[in-house]
């Protein structure tokens, strides 16, 4: 089980990355992330939804109504220019922090 803190850190660069594949609404994000992480990650649509509003206002997303194949009416996100450079900047972050984690993490000789 990932803590709430670490899931809230990882909120933004996660929903960046899915809507950099393109445009989809909310409940495939859910699935997305439930898929990706082979279940080890469930959001739900109360932590969602302020996200994506919060992205929307801050211009990294847009959103637009659209009817569906099956005729609903659905809001569809899908990733800015600002976007992807707010994503690429996540990135960097992460992939840093990952790199640390992954050094303290292995076998190493004692500090002196």
């Amino acid at each position: 089980m990932v803590s709430k803190n670490l899931m809230a850190a990882s909120t933004k660069p996660m929903i960046l990355s899915i809507l950099s594949r393109g445009e989809i609404y909310g409940y495939q994000i859910i699935q997305n992330v439930i898929q990706i992480s082979g279940g080890t990650l469930e959001w739900s649509e109360g932590m969602l939804y302020p996200v994506l509003h919060r992205f929307d206002k801050e211009g990294f997303i847009r959103s637009r109504w659209k009817i569906s194949e099956n005729g609903r009416r659905r809001k569809y996100y899908k990733l800015t220019e600002l976007g992807k450079k707010e994503l690429e900047m996540e990135k960097k972050q992460w992939i840093s922090v990952n790199k640390v984690l992954s050094r303290l993490w292995q076998p190493l000789p004692l500090f002196d």
